[in-house]
């Protein structure tokens, strides 16, 4: 019987140690990710459109979280709640406790190893109270190299009371998936000299072995408002897409200038050529009720961004026809419904302009060189006397 209990306690203390020594040896978590921010107040009402509109779910690639809220909202009271990886721990860099409207607040998200860290900005952005003008302008010339990668450009739209934000997204980080080694003036999606100062380069490119094995052989230039989850990107292409950021003007009519180019040969989602066809390229504008009848947030994606029956007016581009100089287009909004000015008033609608090399370029469907340059966009919208 002693032999028996001595046997059990020796068996038990290896246990202990091999486990202790697993614990041991695992390694601290090295990822420092903001994942989610939720904005609790006491004038949830009076703050928010949508009370839906009090989180905020960050992308990697993101970082700066942006809460759209009413005209003269009280800023008392706010609380931030912060969803983060696991391990981390997050820190307030700027001075003070309370928000101001359009006043980043810096914060700071550590990895539980302690080797890594990454800074974001969260702004409070109440609605313009003075409307500065009723058309926007969409030039492109304020882009850099993406902060956290630095592989490819991101694009800072310009709002209408001057400022800029970050409403612009591309497909370049699921491109880079696939040819990580490509310059960033190479990828799908590049900043180019255009009809006045610059303008965008929106190409479909070839995705080289890795795009063959996952069934995506080519990636189309694209260009649009909303937002690109990469992380989506492989298992559903998608809602990798999310189209549409929140607006409270009536779009009339979409303008601008483009250049186009087809690439030699179609392909379609097998990679094999369809003799006849050409590419075409894609320039429309959507906008739709960004709550469904349930109440619950929508962001349309590519699969639903012209057919969604919660869409309202479409601008589309009928052709493209290829030019190797800079060409007008303009196309008038099509009313599907009725607009319900109230919900306009209260951010219910959802703006979402975009911008294709390849018109199938969702499906993976296209021609490799396809090439369509766009310049001094203009969304011009109903003035109100």
């Amino acid at each position: 019987m002693q032999k028996q209990y001595i046997t059990r306690l020796f068996l038990g203390l290896m246990v202990l140690l091999l486990v202790s020594s697993c614990m041991k040896d695992e390694p601290l978590n090295a990822e420092c990710d903001l994942e989610q921010v939720i904005l609790h107040t006491p004038h949830m009402d009076e703050v928010f459109f949508n009370r839906t509109d009090s989180s905020k779910t960050l992308l990697y690639t993101d970082h700066e979280a942006v809460f759209n809220v009413r005209k003269n909202a009280p800023l008392d009271g706010i609380v931030l709640k912060f969803k983060i990886t696991e391990g981390a721990t997050i820190e307030r860099l700027t001075e003070g406790t309370g928000f101001q409207a359009d006043v980043p607040v810096s914060y700071r998200v550590t990895s539980q190893d302690g080797h890594w860290h990454r800074d974001y900005k969260i702004t409070i952005s109440p609605e313009p109270t003075h409307i500065i003008s009723s058309e926007l302008k969409y030039d492109f010339e304020n882009f850099e190299l993406d902060p956290i990668l630095g592989k490819y450009y991101i694009w800072h739209n310009e709002k209408l009371d001057g400022t800029f934000g970050n409403d612009w997204a591309t497909g370049n980080p699921g491109f880079r998936l696939s040819m990580p080694s490509t310059a960033a003036d190479k990828y799908p999606t590049a900043p180019i000299d255009g009809y006045d100062g610059k303008a965008l380069k929106l190409t479909t490119c070839d995705t080289g072995p890795f795009g063959v094995m996952a069934k995506k052989r080519l990636a189309a230039g694209n260009f649009f408002l909303g937002e690109f989850d990469v992380s989506q990107a492989l298992s559903d292409a998608m809602a990798a897409t999310r189209f549409g950021i929140p607006f409270n003007l009536e779009p009339v009519k979409l303008s601008g200038y483009y250049q186009y180019q087809p690439g030699a040969k179609f392909q379609d989602k097998d990679g094999k050529e369809v003799p006849g066809r050409v590419d075409e390229g894609s320039i429309y504008a959507v906008l739709y009720r960004n709550h469904d009848a349930q109440g619950n947030a929508v962001r349309l994606q590519g699969d639903n961004v012209l057919t969604s029956p919660l869409i309202v007016a479409i601008a589309k581009v009928p052709s493209l026809p290829a030019t190797s100089e800079w060409t007008k287009f303009e196309v008038a909004f099509d009313y599907k419904s009725e607009l319900d000015k109230t919900l306009l008033a209260n951010m219910g609608y959802n703006i979402a302009v975009v911008f294709s090399s390849s018109a199938a370029g969702a499906t993976f469907e296209g021609a490799i060189g396809s090439c369509l340059l766009v310049d001094k966009v203009r969304l011009t919208c109903q003035t109100e006397e």
